[in-house]
């Protein structure tokens, strides 16, 4: 791995001076829980500052959602099993992008889409050439098919202001009960669920629709012509430079059991080699998701209101699947394209291996909500024969160049038990709550930014807590 020319300066000044964190009571030290890119960002930015601080984190690795593949694939091919794309908008995940000397590439928009058995060019859909087969859906588009339905909404949000009592009541609302009063038939609802990545992960009946709304009256919803990007030579640099900036100041391995607070310290009691293990501090920083947090014992309870929040929180289903060939086929003359929209039990499938070179290529596959929790229930054999057999649909020739695959089912892995968070119904005020801090202890993760689902808002929100420590001490 390459770092820049800042990151090896600092790395080099990290290994020159010290800062004793190895007693197990200091008052100025700052507990960070979580090594994901909340947790790293905020440990980041306050060790820049000179604070005392310590991460302990549950894995053996650094990023939490963000998990390149690598030695799984021939030819050095590598897939991102987790938190994948950079948007144009991403500012916090950019700028350390560029501090460690990092490359953004372009991924490829949509050029296909297969549903229901139906192969359609991008190209002739956005044309008007050719309908979805959906009903209620418009010519020259896949994506926002559910604005139609919600105009009267859209209307309200841009004359009566977001925060007007009427438009904050869709949060009581399902996405589906507002298409359906608006007079969408069932194939929009259905499609709402698979053309929207971050709500796909859940079902339209647990969705609040204010999202929805509030996404469709803006002119930066996502598109058919929506510009995404991925770090050139995998996600997971970003978490491995923080880490190896920060060095001993991440202990790995370290699941945390319980949390005692007073108005004096912090303490927090984890396993290590199987004993249980203390260690305390002035200030305690929780970057892990809710749906982990609610399973640590917490004395005393944090507020009713964040209690709720955390046992609350709703989150999706996702599975990535990754596929490799030993030939790039969906490149060829006659294919449906390269990366292509379906409403099979894959969902989004596209060529992976953009940025290297090689016969050999990788299929990626995003696939979410109740297709991710039905495979995620199937054992890993299941899973690819699945897999393999809806290639085959998409593409004729897959078959002929299977090599194998891998699929990670967010919902199953045991630090996490969920995908990323989604704004249920009457959840509105959750991440806000969720942010808020309480006493000494500050609150992180992608549930509790405004750039929710995203590693972009991942680091955002670890800036944030940093800022709120500094500010309070």
């Amino acid at each position: 791995m390459m770092l820049s020319a800042g990151a090896l300066m600092h790395t080099n000044f990290v290994n020159m001076i010290k800062i004793d964190s190895n007693t197990n009571t200091d008052e100025n030290r700052i507990i960070i829980i979580g090594a994901g890119l909340a947790g790293l960002a905020c440990a980041y930015n306050l060790f820049q500052s000179d604070y005392n601080v310590i991460v302990l984190e549950a894995r053996s690795r650094p990023g939490g959602r963000v998990r390149t593949y690598r030695d799984l694939f021939a030819d050095g091919l590598y897939a991102e099993m987790g938190g994948e794309y950079v948007d144009s908008s991403d500012k916090y995940l950019r700028k350390y992008c560029k501090d460690f000397g990092l490359k953004i590439l372009p991924a490829k928009q949509y050029d296909g889409v297969y549903v229901r058995g139906e192969r359609i060019p991008m190209n002739d859909l956005k044309s008007g050439k050719v309908n979805l087969p959906f009903k209620g859906t418009k010519g020259g588009k896949l994506f926002a098919q559910e604005a139609a339905y919600i105009q009267d909404w859209i209307k309200k949000v841009r004359s009566l202001g977001t925060s007007s009592a009427e438009v904050q009541a869709l949060d009581k609302m399902s996405v589906a009960d507002v298409l359906r009063k608006g007079g969408a038939p069932q194939d929009i609802i259905d499609l709402y669920t698979y053309t929207n990545a971050t709500e796909s992960t859940t079902v339209s009946s647990r969705m609040s629709a204010l999202n929805m709304v509030l996404a469709n009256s803006e002119t930066s919803a996502f598109s058919e012509n929506t510009e995404e990007g991925r770090i050139l030579g995998g996600n997971d640099q970003v978490p491995k430079i923080f880490a190896k900036i920060l060095g001993e100041k991440i202990r790995y391995n370290r699941p945390i059991e319980k949390i005692e607070y007073n108005e004096n310290r912090v303490t927090v009691y984890f396993a290590e080699n199987g004993k249980r293990q203390s260690i305390s501090g002035n200030s305690c920083v929780l970057a892990l998701p809710a749906s982990i947090l609610r399973s640590i014992k917490i004395d005393p309870l944090f507020s009713d209101s964040k209690m709720h929040c955390i046992r609350n929180q709703s989150y999706g289903h996702v599975m990535k699947v990754a596929m490799q060939y030993s030939r790039r086929f969906w490149d060829e003359s006659g294919s449906i394209g390269q990366r292509v929209f379906t409403d099979t039990p894959l969902r989004r499938v596209y060529h992976f291996s953009i940025d290297q070179p090689g016969p050999r290529g990788i299929l990626l596959s995003f696939t979410s909500g109740s297709d991710a929790e039905r495979l995620g229930r199937m054992n890993e054999k299941r899973r690819m024969k699945i897999a393999q057999e809806t290639c085959a649909e998409i593409w004729k020739v897959a078959p002929k160049y299977w090599e194998g695959g891998v699929t990670k089912y967010w919902n199953k892995d045991p630090w996490l038990k969920a995908s990323y968070s989604v704004a249920g119904v009457g959840q509105k005020d959750f991440r806000k709550i969720l942010a808020k801090p309480e006493g000494k202890f500050h609150f992180a993760g992608e549930h509790t930014s405004i750039h929710r689902a995203s590693m972009n808002g991942a680091i955002e929100s670890g800036i944030r807590a940093s800022k709120e420590i500094v500010k309070r001490i």
